[in-house]
């Protein structure tokens, strides 16, 4: 599997995941009193309480660099590892995406020319997560049950 078939597995995910538990229905974000030493360093991810009382609470971890960037020296070579961090990294918040070419939604009857309605809402739902791009992206979110070890 190369570097390329794994990012896009991982933006898939997260795709995935935003799609089933959209964040504006998340009745409240804290930091987690849990961290968790990866082989880099020391994270801390942030709980999110969803508004559905049936869905359990969710620990989530942000933008863990899985790779150094890959610009200079390292564009379109193999990853390589991430430098190591001291302290504890606050998971809280999304890293950049890969640069994109974005189609252009902002005329509707245009873009319904070159797609169907619901390919466009799904775009302009994802236009938001898009916005940030950078070649410095390769992050990784991770989502998992608050509850456990």
């Amino acid at each position: 599997m190369n570097t390329s078939e794994i990012a896009f597995i991982i933006v898939t995910a997260f795709v995935i995941f935003l799609s089933i538990v959209p964040h504006h229905k998340c009745e409240q974000r804290r930091l987690s009193s849990r961290v968790v030493t990866t082989k880099y360093g020391a994270v801390r991810g942030f709980i999110n309480s969803l508004a559905n009382r049936q869905l359990q609470h969710v620990e989530v971890f942000q933008g863990i660099p899985y790779a150094s960037a890959p610009i200079g020296s390292l564009r379109f070579m193999p990853p390589v590892t991430p430098p190591h961090w001291r302290g504890v990294k606050n998971a809280d918040h999304l890293g950049p995406v890969c640069p994109q070419k974005l189609p252009d939604v902002s005329n509707e009857t245009l873009a319904l020319r070159k797609m169907p309605m619901g390919r466009l809402q799904y775009i302009k739902r994802l236009l938001p997560y898009l916005k940030n791009q950078s070649e410095d992206c390769l992050y990784l979110n991770i989502y998992a049950p608050a509850v456990g070890k």
